[in-house]
């Protein structure tokens, strides 16, 4: 068999708006193909294509070398095609036995229970991946790699043949990335094809065979990862060239505005020292466990500290709460967006002004003028794309869902911004405009913290980067004369503490 699936000549529109326009695809038995494109590009319209979901306009699909007048979700399952959506549409109330077991067992219309035989069934299924969960965990208590372990699992149970995974890293470290790396790897050893949709060129290029980039809904190129370099790749995906040079500060001869020394709390961090000054990009890197996220929770008044002291501008503080940590200059944008800092069905205004929003109250009630004048400036300030502020925040892509969390804390005026992961599941183009701002943020003297393990994140935007490992600050390096790799190997070792290099 030539190819496992197809797509040739595939256009669709919505209420007018072409999601695709004359795209093609095609991937052969084992194969590991990459499709790449901007939030917006068509990617998920196309994959719902090839799932059965959407019935294209025009073209044709071929599932298993049999041209298919209409491909229904049902067939698209039958011919071996299985999605792995970024939720992986788990039951999280679930165990992990009945997650894997009850969908075959009602596919087989079965009306009772056989807890051996479904017992049985999941074991097998886990097997097949060389994978050990507890049967009777939770799924809602599991990790999220071991989720999307779960999810693999239940995809090979229905013989399948090509696996789509949509942003399948988006949440997990470096050393879970290799282990599903391993496991596609093994997939492929047994013929089975692997569609990898995903923003991160470090992976696409490690484990990809061929690429497809889309843009705008039109098929751009197809090609194999030896004739691409990343700034084609990034080109090819946005349709702009990105300037890909250092972060070089211009730090304030000022006091630091932000100074710890031997902060501590028991089995997240201990003794953390560091010194932030005015106009800096300090980046703090390290594994999933590292104590970087508790850390910065820390510095923000929501996690609790057993010892150690913080400054700010030189005077000891202490952070009784967020509220605390606002009012002393200091803002934080979450790892997660979805859960942590936004309020999807709320209007893009008004989580842009939910955090300053006592400033607009006069006599005990809202001045609604000087929210709209405050959401429009930042909207127009980071670029936010919308027609209208009044839109729920959802409506936006992930990049622009970001810059509404940024602008929400921008708003508060703080002079210490610290964001985790701030550019997690963006694609390229709104990484590259996030970094710009974040750059010109720091040239207007605001001292900002990036905690990331996307180490081009780091080391091309942070002036000095911190490496934890275990709770403790292990070294302190200059990125322009730190490699990726040296990075990389840093962050998984056990190494002395705190050795300065460079």
């Amino acid at each position: 068999m030539e190819h496992v699936i197809a797509v040739r000549g595939v256009s669709k529109a919505f209420a007018g708006v072409q999601a695709l326009d004359n795209v093609s695809l095609e991937i052969a038995p084992g194969e590991i193909h990459c499709l790449a494109g901007e939030n917006g590009s068509g990617k998920s319209t196309l994959i719902k294509v090839i799932s059965g979901v959407h019935a294209p306009d025009a073209g044709t699909v071929e599932l298993g070398g049999e041209q298919l007048a209409k491909l229904s979700p049902r067939a698209a399952i039958a011919g071996g095609v299985q999605v792995i959506y970024q939720d992986f549409s788990l039951f999280p109330n679930l165990s992990v036995l009945e997650n894997l077991a009850l969908p075959a067992e009602v596919s087989a219309g079965r009306t009772f229970v056989n807890w051996r035989r479904m017992r049985s069934v999941a074991a097998a299924a886990l097997a097949k991946i060389d994978v050990d969960i507890d049967l009777d965990a939770r799924v809602g208590s599991l990790s999220v790699a071991q989720k999307q372990l779960v999810a693999i699992s239940r995809a090979l149970m229905s013989d399948a043949k090509l696996i789509i995974m949509d942003e399948p890293t988006t949440a997990l470290t470096k050393r879970e990335v290799s282990a599903l790396f391993e496991i596609i790897l093994g997939l492929k050893a047994r013929g089975i094809a692997t569609l990898f949709v995903s923003h991160k060129l470090e992976e696409v290029f490690e484990i990809s065979e061929k690429f497809t980039i889309i843009r705008n809904g039109k098929h751009v190129i197809t090609c194999l990862p030896e004739e691409l370099d990343h700034k084609k790749f990034s080109y090819f995906m946005t349709g702009r060239e990105f300037d890909e040079s250092r972060f070089t500060p211009e730090i304030s001869a000022a006091g630091p505005v932000l100074e710890v020394s031997a902060l501590t709390s028991a089995g997240a961090f201990e003794g953390v020292d560091l010194a932030l000054r005015p106009g800096e990009i300090l980046g703090i890197t390290g594994l999933l466990g590292s104590g970087r996220t508790e850390l910065a929770l820390a510095l923000f008044g929501a996690y609790g500290i057993d010892s150690g002291e913080i400054k700010i501008d030189g005077a000891p503080v202490t952070f009784d709460g967020v509220r605390s940590a606002i009012a002393h200059g200091i803002g934080y944008v979450p790892e997660d967006r979805l859960t942590e800092g936004l309020a999807l069905e709320r209007s893009i205004g008004s989580n842009i002004v939910i955090a300053e929003i006592d400033a607009f109250v006069k006599a005990g009630a809202l001045d609604h003028k000087r929210v709209a004048a405050e959401a429009q400036r930042w909207i127009d300030e980071l670029r936010i794309a919308t027609p209208n502020a009044e839109n729920a925040v959802s409506t936006l892509s992930g990049g622009n869902q970001q810059r509404v969390v940024l602008a929400k804390w921008l708003a508060t005026q703080p002079r210490v911004l610290i964001l985790n992961g701030p550019t997690v599941g963006v694609d390229i183009g709104s990484k590259h405009d996030i970094h710009r701002v974040l750059r010109e943020l720091a040239a207007t003297g605001l001292a900002v913290i990036i905690i990331s393990d996307d180490i081009p994140e780091v080391l091309q935007n942070c002036n000095r980067v911190l490496v934890m490992n275990a709770g403790r600050i292990m070294r302190e390096l200059d990125p322009a004369t730190t490699t990726d790799a040296e990075l990389a190997a840093l962050m998984s070792a056990d190494v002395a503490p705190r050795q300065e290099e460079g």
